[in-house]
């Protein structure tokens, strides 16, 4: 097809025409069912009416008059995100790369308004993401994506994700540690709870903000609304999208009231962030993860979902080798070329996501049940055993 649209993706040549639930539907009427979720987006699937319904009738009230004025909706989701973490300030936005540039921002400003002007580094980690802006490429420090786009912003420092690395690392000009408690495109790899508190610790004892990057991996896809809570541990900065709207563009810097005091009138900015229709959806969307059992149902099924891998791990040994990950953001070791059985997965009717280092996400809607879990691990399956290798 001779497209328009610029040449950034390797799309599959399909065109899906209807949603509903954890399947996606074809124009010819072939069924898919959908363990990708958008890239770990649609945490209730496809066309859940009461999202519909939200949508719809805020829809009809007001769409956007920006940030010049008090925008209701989205002072009640700030609220209610407050309410359910350690956070105290909220700043909206709309994607999970400007939640992680508002964080670099929030975290570079507390020092800067504490007389710290030489205090602006950010340590980061080896496996990470954290967006396609120029500041969170840097961040993430990965050639693939940075080739080209030079000068690539500095401030960052790159480093594997061990104590001794961290410990290492940290100087007088260290602002901020940031973190995805489960990294997500470097290969679905869970940091432990032992190390997230020595990085609490560290960051404590130095004057240090600890941020972590929970795009992918908060908004309940572990089994916990936000992944830190796995860890006991409180964070000074975290950053939400994708699942916060279940399919609707909206991403959200939480802080401290610490942290934000150097965020003042003027210091950070977003036409569209906070509009009345995105937050009216977020609202939605954490009302229904409390009415679902949504964070009961990850946690039971994903044990369902991890065992039934396992099985199959055995069983095509040639293929695969590992499972990992917590809740519903699970990885697949694979020993041939990942990209070749999620395209077998695909001629099956089963949407996966692959990851760096030839992992395979699992990233399922969260509200799928038991009967759908046993069907993508049927699919899995049958992909599998149908490859000629």
């Amino acid at each position: 097809m001779n497209s328009s649209v610029m040449n950034t993706y390797n799309r599959y040549p399909i065109t899906f025409k209807k949603g509903q639930g954890s399947w996606l539907t074809c124009g010819d009427g072939k069924k898919f069912l959908d363990f990708s979720s958008g890239i770990a987006v649609n945490i209730l699937g496809h066309n859940h009416p009461e999202i519909n319904k939200v949508f719809s009738e805020q829809a009809e009230k007001i769409w956007h008059v920006s940030n010049l004025y008090t925008i209701p909706e989205q002072e009640m989701l700030a609220k209610k995100l407050c309410e359910l973490s350690f956070a105290e300030r909220v700043f909206f936005c709309n994607s999970g790369a400007e939640a992680v540039e508002g964080a670099i921002k929030v975290a570079r400003k507390y020092h800067y308004s504490n007389g710290d002007l030489e205090k602006n580094k950010i340590i980061t980690f080896s496996n990470s993401f954290h967006g396609r802006t120029l500041a969170t490429l840097a961040a993430a420090s990965n050639p693939l994506h940075t080739d080209g786009f030079s000068p690539i912003p500095e401030g960052f420092l790159n480093i594997p994700l061990d104590k001794d690395s961290i410990e290492k690392s940290i100087s007088d000009n260290t602002a901020a540690i940031l973190v995805e408690p489960v990294q997500g495109e470097g290969g679905i790899n869970p940091v432990s709870k032992e190390l997230l508190i020595f990085i609490r610790k560290l960051c404590d004892a130095n004057n240090i903000l600890m941020v972590l990057d929970q795009v992918q991996c908060g908004m309940g896809r572990t089994g916990k609304l936000f992944s830190h809570e796995w860890s006991g541990i409180e964070p000074d900065i975290v950053t939400l999208a994708k699942g916060l709207g279940s399919g609707f563009p909206i991403g959200a810097t939480l802080s401290s009231e610490k942290a934000a005091k150097g965020m003042n009138q003027g210091s950070h900015g977003s036409t569209f962030g906070g509009n009345p229709v995105g937050c009216s959806i977020a609202l939605k969307v954490l009302d229904l993860i409390e009415k679902e059992n949504i964070l009961l149902n990850v946690n039971n099924l994903s044990k369902l979902l991890f065992s039934g891998l396992e099985e199959l791990i055995e069983k095509h040994n040639d293929k695969i080798s590992g499972v990992r990950g917590r809740g519903f953001m699970i990885g697949l070791e694979c020993k041939i070329k990942n990209s070749i059985i999620t395209d077998q997965a695909l001629k099956e009717g089963l949407l996966l996501v692959n990851a760096s280092n030839n992992i395979i996400r699992f990233l399922p809607p969260l509200n799928i049940n038991e009967d759908e879990v046993l069907e993508a691990l049927k699919k899995i399956d049958e992909a599998l055993s149908n490859l000629d290798i």
